[in-house]
């Protein structure tokens, strides 16, 4: 399933050096706004230990990794909305994500001019999210117009999308996103339909130096940050993205002695991955036999026959059933077969919600 999640911030910020962290695709990161127009889309692996281990106890012929697709967007402008610094082609951009991480500033770098001329990482959030709520903003308004017509006429569809509208444009004028106001199930599908830019998840990259990445909660900014993002309940993930693009460019056994001698434990990055990969509601089940074990993405929630039609249209439509066994049960048991032994493989039907480390093999009947 192609989802991605789209790297914005202000411009030289550390947002293209980070994408070209994340893939090694080589966006053009310069010193000076708008180095990135069109977006660089690059798809990365997911990490995940289960998939190794999984990999030790079948010993297949090969792993393959589920992944995730970031887009590089060019960097966003005060009156970006309004069509400033290319903003418009940047919003429209932005439109086309799943979710957005917006890098922000958290070091001091005299060689790295910052567009507004001071590092406030706060007022570069304040910038950006409210560029989106003006063009969300504009877009309500937009339908508004369509819709008060057939509302006046008592058109009962109308006057339910009139009212729900106007509790938008109510919200947006307090500078507030869509994502953060109260609405009912039904209300929050007219609202999606709308395909406003604040609706969408969102999540906060602090990019630090190298000297405060063992220990960013030295940094003031990272912790004026962490404040901000807990109003909305969003995470936001400390990077170095200098280091990252050093690290992107070692064998996974240099990047191990790597992370080792800075004293983390995991990267940055694959902090961010994980992160933007949860904040779409996304899981992973497995499928594992002697030619291959392989990771497969799904949107937590969907049924058996829906995850067998991520792998084949044709599991789906003739779906009979899923012999399913979580992954923790099959490492204790050490074997599919032991599995079954202690009854722990379980024939699941089409009303069976998968679930997140679930290892799977679909029966079916074309």
């Amino acid at each position: 399933m192609s989802l991605t999640a789209g790297i914005v911030g202000l411009p030289n910020v550390g947002k293209s050096t980070l994408f070209n962290a994340i893939t090694q695709a080589g966006a053009e990161a310069a010193n000076y706004p708008f180095a990135t127009i069109d977006p660089n889309v690059g798809i990365v692996e997911v990490p995940d230990d289960r998939l190794n281990k999984l990999s030790e106890l079948v010993k297949p012929k090969k792993t393959i990794p589920t992944t995730f697709e970031f887009t590089d967007i060019a960097g966003i402008v005060k009156g970006a909305s309004k069509g400033e610094g290319l903003g418009n082609q940047f919003l429209s951009h932005i439109r086309q994500v799943d979710a957005i991480v917006q890098v922000v500033r958290c070091f001091q770098d005299d060689n790295i001019t910052h567009v507004s001329g001071k590092i406030n990482p706060i007022d570069d959030i304040e910038t950006i999210n409210l560029e989106l709520i003006l063009a969300d903003l504009e877009t309500v308004d937009k339908r508004l117009q369509r819709v008060e017509k057939m509302a006046r006429q008592k058109e009962k569809e109308a006057v339910a999308e009139y009212q729900l509208l106007e509790k938008l444009k109510e919200g947006l004028e307090a500078e507030k996103p869509a994502r953060a106001l109260d609405f009912s199930d039904d209300q929050w599908k007219m609202v999606k339909d709308l395909h406003l830019l604040t609706t969408k998840p969102a999540l906060y990259a602090a990019n630090v130096s190298e000297e405060d990445v063992t220990d960013p909660e030295s940094n003031e900014k990272v912790r004026e940050v962490r404040e901000y993002a807990a109003n909305e309940n969003a995470e936001v993930i400390v990077v170095c993205a200098k280091i990252e693009e050093e690290i992107a460019e070692l064998d996974p056994e240099e990047k191990e002695m790597f992370l080792e001698d800075l004293g983390i434990a995991e990267s940055g990055l694959d902090q961010l991955i994980k992160a933007s990969y949860q904040l779409l509601g996304l899981g992973t089940y497995f499928t594992a036999g002697e030619p291959e074990v392989r990771a497969w993405t799904f949107r937590k929630g969907i049924k058996a026959p829906q995850a067998a039609g991520i792998i084949h249209t044709d599991f789906e439509r003739g779906f009979i059933r899923a012999e399913t066994v979580s992954y923790e049960d099959l490492m204790e048991t050490g074997s599919m077969a032991g599995a079954r032994d202690k009854g722990k493989v379980r024939l699941e039907g089409k009303e069976y919600i998968v679930q997140d480390g679930d290892v799977i093999h679909f029966r079916f009947n074309v």
